[in-house]
Formats: structure tokens, C-alpha cells, sequence
């Protein structure tokens, strides 16, 4: 089995804000002299990992992003009858062992439960702590430390697989992503804008009284051809889903299919911007993974860029192998824009 799988697609967006900052403005990157529009790894994950592909082909094998574990463990010990006092301290017990817990406060004891950083369970490890939490309640004795190890059992979710996860305060339980995803960045040079918007109150009279807009509003967004490269080590995907090769290829066939698909969610009910990839090159081998982004440092320009980027990723990967040598050992291309080759086709060559 090849090591790396190296992915690289162009997307294009019509008018949207797929990935805000902390104005509400698209998020953007200043590349080759140009401001480009871009996309946030992180955004792209969460679009991926809460998408219906995961959702049904990664059924039971999907982990668990949440602070509120420690409540969640509190709340099943007092329906089991677990005396109030007992829950809290019992489910403090279960939840700091995935994170620092938050400090105590008197006036809000349950507090004192959430963890301070966002953990990822697994769902071997939610069974483990439902199980505890029933052998608790029916025993009526807090945890012993041998069970709250026993909480970190081995793993097969696919997104803890993917993304990794990080405990602070249990290292050695700490996973090693087997998934890198660059930002997504527009191949062209970019231009921000304004919408000015009003909303019309349904149930005001016209002539009889003031027929003004009853909301004034501002948005901005942006539209652009994205480019877009991941990067997989399926021996690390292996290792980390405990060596289940069925579920590897369940796991690395949603993640294409998602990358090739599924846009993030930011404003898509006021843009509609959804998109499918209009070009992907996936490459396997065994050699040092390169992205391609250097072939947008200049960016593109002309009234047709897909064309146009097309050109510069192949003229950029082809120029690679003759000064280092073959950088890939396999290589397989989709052009929906053309209407060459089939996401089958690219999924079989993936696994």
C-alpha cells in the first residue's frame, strides 16, 4: 500500500461567506501580492465530519466533540438514583480524566463538571463510561482508579482517525491526525464586498403610515475558484482505526467524496453557495508529499480561470518531477467541467 494519498481540488463558490472572522467579513490571506479569499481548515472539517456522507457511511464510528461529558454523566447517575452528592463527585472523577475540569463555584456546583477544553470521544469510549456509570449505580461506591483508566479504550472513530485529537492532561491517549488540510485559498486575485439589504414589515399599512424598511442591513461576501490540497498517511489511518481495513476505505472514501461534495455552511441560507469540485488530481506514493499552491503564487487572470488554473497545477506537477524526479507513482484526474472521468473512478483509486 502506497503511503500518502495527496488530493488537490478546485472548487468555485458564486457569491457567499463560507467562513466568517470576527467581523463577519470572508476570511482572507494576502498571497503573491494579491488579497485572496479563504477557507479555514478547521471550517472544511466540521463541514465534513457533520455531513449526511459521514453521518451513513460511518455509522457507529464517529466520535464526540463536547465540554459537557461531566453533566451528561451527572444527569444518568441522579436518573439511576445516585444520591446528588455522590453524582457530582463520581462524574468529576469520570470527566477529568478526558480534561482539566473547570473551578468550583458555589453557587453553581455543576459547573465544576465541564471540562475547560473541547474532548473528542470515541464511541468505545462513551459505551466505557455508560457502562461505569451503570456498575456504579447498581454497586452504590465511587469509581476505583483501575475503572477510570479503563474509560480510554481502544478506538475506531474515524474522525478522531482523521483530525486527531489532543488531551492535555492524558498525553498518552493523545492521537496523531492522519489528515492534513491546507486552507483553501481563491487562485485569482479577490475583491471583498458590500451588500446593503432591508426587510419590509408584512403587516404595516401603505399611504397610512410610515411604508420605510423595517431593518437595515450589511453583509459581504466574495466569489472565487478555490484550490484546495489534503494530505493523508494511510499507514497512520490504519494504525489509528486499530488495523480495521474495511473501515480504512470507509473512512478515506467519505473523506474524497466529502472534499469533492460537501461546502462548508457558513451563510448558505442567504447565498445558496453550495459547489461541487470542478477538477480533482489525487496522487499516491511513498515519497515526501508537496502541495501545489506555488502554482497560484501568481495569480490567475482571464474571463475563464478553471481553464487557466487547470493549466498551471498540471504544468506545475510535470515541472516537479523533472527537477526532483517522479514526486508520485500514481496519478488519477476527475473534470467535471469537461465531463472526463467519474467520482467511482476516483473513489476505487483512492483505496
Amino acid at each position: 500500500m502506497k503511503r500518502f494519498l495527496q488530493l488537490h481540488l478546485l472548487t468555485s463558490y458564486p457569491a457567499s461567506n463560507l467562513n466568517r472572522d470576527d467581523l463577519g467579513r470572508p476570511k482572507s490571506v494576502v498571497m503573491g501580492g494579491a488579497l485572496r479569499l479563504r477557507i479555514s481548515s478547521q471550517s472544511l472539517k466540521r463541514a465534513w465530519r457533520t455531513s449526511s456522507v459521514f453521518e451513513t457511511a460511518l455509522k457507529g464510528h464517529m466520535g464526540i466533540r463536547t465540554k459537557g461529558m461531566g453533566r451528561e454523566i451527572h444527569d444518568r447517575l441522579i436518573e439511576r438514583q445516585v444520591p446528588s452528592k455522590n453524582a457530582l463527585e463520581w462524574a468529576g472523577k469520570m470527566a477529568e480524566k478526558f480534561g482539566k475540569l473547570k473551578s468550583k463555584d458555589k453557587d453553581n456546583p455543576l459547573q465544576s463538571l465541564e471540562i475547560e477544553q473541547l474532548a473528542h470521544f470515541s464511541p468505545e469510549e462513551r459505551n466505557a463510561i455508560h457502562a461505569l456509570i451503570e456498575t456504579l449505580a447498581q454497586r452504590g461506591t465511587g469509581p476505583s482508579e483501575e475503572e477510570l483508566e479503563l474509560l480510554h479504550a481502544h478506538h475506531s472513530a474515524a474522525d478522531i482517525a482523521l483530525f486527531g485529537r489532543m488531551l492535555a492532561d492524558a498525553p498518552a491517549f493523545n492521537v496523531e491526525a492522519s489528515a492534513q488540510v491546507a486552507h483553501a485559498i481563491t487562485v485569482h486575485r479577490c475583491q471583498i464586498e458590500d451588500d446593503f439589504f432591508t426587510a419590509v414589515d408584512d403587516l404595516k399599512t401603505p399611504l397610512k403610515e410610515d411604508s420605510g424598511a423595517a431593518h437595515l442591513g450589511e453583509t459581504t461576501f466574495g466569489a472565487g475558484l478555490f484550490y484546495l490540497y489534503l494530505c493523508i498517511d494511510r499507514s497512520l489511518l490504519l494504525e489509528n482505526l486499530q488495523n480495521d481495513h474495511s473501515l480504512m476505505q470507509n473512512t478515506l472514501r467519505s473523506l474524497v467524496e466529502c472534499a469533492a461534495t460537501v461546502s462548508p455552511t457558513g451563510k448558505q441560507n442567504s447565498f445558496a453557495s453550495r459547489a461541487y469540485a470542478s477538477y480533482i488530481l489525487a496522487e499516491k506514493g511513498d515519497r515526501q508529499p508537496r502541495s501545489l499552491s506555488v502554482a497560484f503564487l501568481k495569480p490567475v487572470t482571464g474571463d475563464d480561470p478553471l481553464p487557466n488554473a487547470i493549466h498551471a497545477l498540471e504544468t506545475c506537477y510535470q515541472h516537479m518531477d523533472q527537477v526532483y524526479g517522479p514526486c508520485v507513482d500514481e496519478r488519477h484526474t476527475i473534470n467535471p467541467h469537461a465531463g472526463t472521468g467519474t467520482l467511482a473512478s476516483l473513489l476505487d483509486f483512492v483505496c
